[in-house]
């Protein structure tokens, strides 16, 4: 497990949260910031002539524990069990370069970018065989770590069901994410309750969201449902709405005491959860 992301938050602990209420630390808020188009898209391909191909050791993560999509990186990182593969630099829990950016990151940025004109944000990928960044879009990256560094753990991106994952991805993406900025959040309120919809109707009748084993979808939608936290709180404004998904808030505490999951979540989120977060689940009526 990567140092920088600390010790699961125990069952009991999790498991208290009771209500939608305002959490005394804020998770990831030192992170939070609006995504900037990825520059870096490389992927890591199938063998030397893709120019980046699955060598161990050949590769590094950068992760940030505040970061929501550096903690996306260090599940799949961790599910894989790719510590001897693919080697983690943690970086500090709160940016220390304007922009949200992190010095420890501006040289390889600038080796990768001539003077690269936005800031040194994590996640990123890099190739320390060049001394080059390879991504530093996290969803390209968790299906590479997936798709070419598999193998020691469950299948995060089985072969049938890519457009699954995908989609599912994409909910993210369009719904809760959106929804947790203020430029947004009317707009994405619709967003987030279609999603919360989908999720429910899925998991009232599997542990996760494509079945029996987790994927990059339950790592996707975990992460998601925890960066709401950070103010200002969509799911505050739906209020007892969104508290109804009795499904999805028992999956997300479920996946959250699991330490395969919650282990990466740095101390700021655990106190949030232990204030209240996620909702405490209210099944709702069956629906025909």
């Amino acid at each position: 497990m990567p140092a920088a992301f600390s010790p699961a938050a125990s069952p009991a602990a999790v498991t208290a949260a009771t209500a939608v209420t305002a959490p005394a630390a804020a998770p990831f808020a030192a992170s939070a910031r609006a995504a900037p188009v990825p520059r870096f898209r490389g992927r890591i391909g199938r063998d030397a002539r893709s120019g980046h191909y699955a060598v161990p050791r050949r590769y590094r993560l950068h992760l940030a524990p505040s970061c929501p999509e550096s903690l996306q990186l260090a599940v799949v990182h961790g599910l894989l069990d790719l510590g001897d593969t693919l080697p983690v630099t943690p970086l500090p829990a709160v940016p220390d370069a304007p922009g949200g950016g992190h010095r420890a990151l501006a040289a390889l940025y600038e080796a990768s970018w001539h003077q690269h004109p936005g800031p040194a944000v994590a996640p990123v990928l890099s190739d320390d065989w060049t001394g080059t960044i390879v991504s530093t879009h996290t969803p390209d990256i968790l299906r590479d770590l997936a798709r070419r560094f598999g193998g020691h753990g469950p299948d995060l991106y089985p072969a049938g069901a890519e457009e699954a994952v995908d989609t599912l991805g994409r909910l993210c993406a369009r719904a809760v994410r959106p929804a947790a900025t203020a430029t947004t959040r009317a707009d994405g309120l619709a967003e987030l309750l279609g999603a919360l919809e989908v999720w429910d109707r899925r998991l009232a009748v599997r542990p996760y969201l494509l079945g029996d084993a987790p994927s990059l979808a339950d790592v996707e939608t975990w992460a998601a449902l925890l960066a709401p936290a950070i103010p200002p709180r969509p799911l505050d404004t739906l209020g007892a709405d969104a508290a109804a998904y009795g499904h999805v808030w028992a999956y997300a505490r479920r996946l959250t005491a699991d330490p395969a999951f919650g282990g990466h979540l740095p101390p700021d989120a655990r106190a949030a959860l232990d204030a209240g977060w996620p909702p405490a689940p209210r099944v709702r009526a069956a629906r025909g």
